[in-house]
């Protein structure tokens, strides 16, 4: 009798207790989707939660969980060099997302010592692992940075990081060597002073040649050279690589960056990688998509999750809330991969004209972590933190 009681008693105590924080979130958004579950899947806050929603950039938490699924914490990316008998340097990009100056600096001593300091003739860049005509959906072609094009061959996420004074252009990275095509670029369309630039779109080969250039100013650093031009060619049947370099970082490190920089040619690449992995290359968004939805169907949210691409930057995806809720439960034993607030939640934002969305576990007092969905119209994303801390503080 006691203990019936006792659990009356809590039962008669917790609806008033989360009716007043259903009134307090009401209060700060009235008109926003929030959903907040305990850890046995129970809505503590369900408010507007059956709407579907745009989830901007809150798709790469989907991203991220759909590669761990898939690839593996511990994947490594791979790009494959081959040398012929005529000393003709072949390179075959991998869709490696990470391959940034830091990583040249690794990755050239260690092909110079595998091939020697005796000069190569010739550079070649093989990018078929990406079909040409491979475009994704809300990437536009503009000089912005978040729209650099996918590429299997790609050095700095495809972008150009300079400084531009009158006709004089130098690298904004020291540890980038400033290149002859990066300094015609950055002439013809970067910004004066300092800014970050796309590598050209209407012409997706300017960021191979570019990812050409910088491999042989690392390499010339590392001691060996390259005598001929830099062209774009396919690696001949009969060799086979000399050297295979593996990203530095694993996968679960990329997608901590990913989570905090929110950047949408790392999530894209990414998810590329997840179709190609299972199915095959050359990778193609119809694989990506076709992995995801067998993920989905495994865990019942076929309906509740619809991907156009992989960083949320396409309008067009649409997600249930309670879908993105399952997925966050699935997600869990990974977040502290997300950003954390000072509260001690884990977050990830989604931003794009008219929504505002903020997705991951908010850290309760009596609850501990537990998932939560946001999503809200209009201009500024401060209103969103705002329903977060109210949670935190009230849960």
């Amino acid at each position: 009798m006691r203990l019936l009681a006792l659990t009356l008693a809590l039962f008669v105590f917790s609806k008033p207790a989360l009716a007043g924080i259903q009134d307090k979130v009401a209060a700060v958004a009235p008109s926003g989707v929030v959903l907040v579950l305990d850890k046995e899947g129970d809505d503590l806050v369900a408010q507007n939660a059956d709407q579907d929603f745009v989830p901007a950039s809150v798709a790469k938490v989907v991203t991220a969980w759909l590669a761990l699924e898939v690839l593996g914490a511990d994947y490594r990316f791979k790009t494959h060099f081959y040398l012929d008998s005529d000393r003709v340097l072949y390179v075959r990009g991998g869709g490696d997302p990470f391959l940034v100056s830091e990583e040249l600096a690794l990755l050239a001593p260690e092909l110079v010592a595998v091939t020697g300091k005796e000069p190569f003739t010739s550079l070649v860049l093989d990018t078929s692992y990406y079909p040409a005509d491979l475009r994704i959906p809300g990437i536009e072609d503009t000089d912005e940075a978040y729209d650099a094009l996918n590429s299997a061959l790609a050095v700095n996420f495809n972008t150009i990081h300079a400084v531009r004074r009158g006709n004089s252009v130098r690298s904004a990275e020291k540890q980038t060597p400033i290149t002859p095509l990066a300094v015609s670029q950055f002439r013809e369309r970067g910004p004066k002073g300092r800014g970050r630039i796309s590598l050209a779109q209407e012409d997706p080969s300017v960021g191979v040649r570019y990812a050409g250039e910088l491999l042989v100013a690392f390499v010339e650093q590392a001691g060996g050279s390259v005598e001929g031009e830099i062209s774009i060619g396919s690696v001949p049947e009969n060799l086979a690589p000399v050297h295979v370099h593996h990203q530095s970082r694993p996968l679960s490190e990329i997608l901590t960056q990913l989570m905090l920089g929110s950047n949408n040619y790392i999530a894209n690449q990414i998810f590329l990688e997840i179709g190609a992995y299972r199915l095959g290359g050359p990778v193609s968004l119809e694989k990506s998509l076709q992995i995801a939805e067998k993920v989905f169907a495994e865990h019942d949210i076929v309906e509740a999750i619809e991907l156009k691409e992989g960083s949320g930057i396409s309008p067009e995806n649409r997600f249930s809330t309670y879908g993105l809720a399952k997925v966050l439960q699935q997600f869990a034993p990974h977040a502290e991969l997300l950003p954390k607030t000072r509260a001690g939640s884990r977050y990830k934002t989604g931003t794009i004209p008219g929504v505002r969305t903020l997705a991951g576990y908010a850290n309760t007092s009596k609850h501990g972590l537990v998932p939560f969905v946001i999503s809200l119209g209009g201009s500024t994303g401060k209103t969103r933190f705002r329903v977060l801390r109210t949670i935190e503080r009230g849960l």
